[in-house]
C-alpha cells in the first residue's frame, strides 16, 4: 500500500499544493513553520479522519476559506483508488471514494492505513489516560474499520447518560438525603422515573461498552509481543517493556483484566452493570459516569516500574516509538500489506544511536514519509526522493 499522489486545497497554510509520491522513502525538508508537517498531516487525515495535532477540524481550514479538500490516490495490490475528503467546520464533512459519493466519511476508513509518529506522541507515556485510550481505539479502527461505529455509538450513549445524571441531579439527590414523606409523592414519582431512565441508559452503556472493552483487550493481547520486540530493538537493550489494561470495573474484575485475562462480551456486560449499580450514589452525587471504557487507562511499565514518572527521557521516547512500531508490525501481520509509515520531525528528537536503529528498522517498509528541519537530521541510509518545503512551496530536489 502506498500513496501515489496528494492534492490539498485550502488545507492549513496551503491555498493549493500537489505532492507526487512513490514507494520507498520520501523526505520533506524545511524549517519550522514552512508547511512540511501540514502535508503529512493531510495524509494521516485521509486514513483516520482526524489530525495528530488538533482535536477539531476548524484549524485545518486555511484562514478565510470555508472548507478544505484533501485528495489522495492510494495504490493497493496494483489497484488505484481516489479518496477525497471535504472538511466543513460547523457542518457535516463529505467524502468521495473512487469518484463516487460515500454515504458517510467513515466509509473511506480502511482504504488507506497509516502509522504516524510525531513529537506529540511522547504524551503516550507522559500524558493523560485519554492519550493512551485514543492510541488504542485508533489502532482498533485501523485494524478493523467496523469498530469506528461502535466507538461512535459508545460516545453517544455516554453523552446521553451524563446529560441525564446532570439534568435529573436535583430529583435524584433529594431522594438520597432523607426518607420519603407523604407530601413528597410527586417528587418520588419523578425520582422513580429518572431512575428507570437511568437503568435504560445503563443497559445501553453496558451493551456497547462491553463490545468496545472486549475489542481493546483482544487488541492489547496481540500487541504486547510486538511492543517488547520493538522497544528492545530501538533502545538496544532488554528492559521488559510491557503494557497492561487498567479497568474502571470492580476490583476483582479489574485485577483479572490487568493480569491479561480477556472475559467474553457477556461477562463484561454483566460486570459493567454490576459496577454501575455499585457506583450509583457516587454518580448521582457527581453528575457523571464513573465507570466504563472512557475511564480506563493503559499501564506502561519497564522492568516492573511504571514508565510514567520513572522512565528517563530517552526511555520515554523509546517506549512511545515502540508502541507505534508495534502497531505498524501488527497491522502488517494482520493485513498482509504495509501501512504507510509517517515520521514527523522525529529524528531530531532522538540520539544518534536510536536514530540509526530506527532507520534500520524502517528501511524495508513499502512507503516511509519523513519530515525534517535539515538534511542532517535524517540518517544517510534512508535514501529516496527529497522535497524542499519553503513558505508553502514544494519543490523536488535533484
Amino acid at each position: 500500500m502506498h500513496v501515489r499522489h496528494l492534492t490539498v486545497s485550502d488545507f492549513r497554510s496551503y491555498p493549493a499544493a500537489e505532492l507526487p509520491l512513490e514507494p520507498g522513502v520520501t523526505t520533506l525538508v524545511g524549517l519550522n513553520g514552512q508547511g512540511k508537517t501540514n502535508l503529512v498531516e493531510a495524509i494521516g487525515y485521509l486514513a483516520t479522519l482526524s489530525s495528530h495535532r488538533v482535536a477539531t477540524d476548524q484549524p485545518l481550514v486555511r484562514f478565510g476559506a470555508e472548507q478544505a479538500v484533501i485528495r489522495g490516490a492510494v495504490v493497493r495490490d496494483g489497484r488505484e483508488t481516489l479518496v477525497e475528503l471535504e472538511i466543513n467546520p460547523g457542518r457535516a464533512n463529505r467524502a468521495r471514494l473512487g469518484r463516487a459519493p460515500a454515504g458517510r466519511p467513515r466509509d473511506v476508513l480502511g482504504t488507506l492505513r497509516t502509522v504516524l509518529f510525531a513529537p506529540e506522541d511522547l504524551a503516550l507515556v507522559k500524558g493523560d489516560p485519554s492519550e493512551r485510550r485514543k492510541f488504542l481505539d485508533d489502532l482498533l479502527v485501523s485494524r478493523q474499520p467496523r469498530w469506528a461505529s461502535v466507538r461512535g455509538d459508545y460516545d453517544k450513549v455516554l453523552k446521553q447518560r451524563n446529560a441525564l445524571l446532570k439534568s435529573a441531579a436535583p430529583v435524584l439527590r433529594r431522594g438520597q438525603r432523607r426518607p420519603a414523606r407523604p407530601s413528597d409523592e410527586p417528587v418520588e414519582d419523578a425520582r422513580a422515573s429518572a431512575l428507570h431512565t437511568l437503568d435504560i441508559w445503563n443497559e445501553h452503556l453496558a451493551s456497547v461498552g462491553s463490545q468496545l472493552l472486549y475489542a481493546r483487550l483482544r487488541l492489547l493481547r496481540d500487541l504486547g509481543p510486538y511492543l517488547a520486540k520493538a522497544y528492545d530493538e530501538v533502545s538496544a537493550g532488554q528492559s521488559d517493556a510491557r503494557v497492561s489494561y487498567k479497568s474502571s470495573l470492580r476490583e476483582a474484575a479489574s485485577a483479572s483484566i490487568a493480569a491479561g485475562e480477556v472475559p467474553d462480551i457477556d461477562q463484561l456486560r454483566t460486570e459493567i452493570l454490576a459496577t454501575l449499580a455499585e457506583l450509583r450514589d457516587r454518580e448521582i452525587e457527581r453528575g457523571m459516569s464513573l465507570a466504563g471504557p472512557h475511564r480506563d487507562d493503559l499501564v506502561l511499565s519497564l522492568s516492573d516500574l511504571p514508565a510514567k514518572g520513572y522512565a528517563s527521557h530517552g526511555e520515554s521516547w523509546s517506549f512511545a516509538l515502540g508502541l507505534k512500531l508495534a502497531a505498524y508490525q501488527l497491522l502488517r501481520h494482520d493485513l498482509g500489506d504495509d501501512p504507510v509509515l509517517i515520521l514527523d520531525d522525529v529524528f531530531a528528537e532522538l540520539d544518534s544511536g536510536r536514530r540509526e536503529r530506527l532507520a534500520a528498522m524502517v528501511a524495508d517498509c513499502e512507503q516511509v514519509l519523513i519530515t525534517a528541519a535539515v538534511d542532517a537530521d535524517v540518517p544517510t541510509t534512508l535514501t529516496g526522493r527529497t522535497y524542499a518545503v519553503s513558505l508553502g512551496e514544494v519543490a523536488l530536489r535533484g
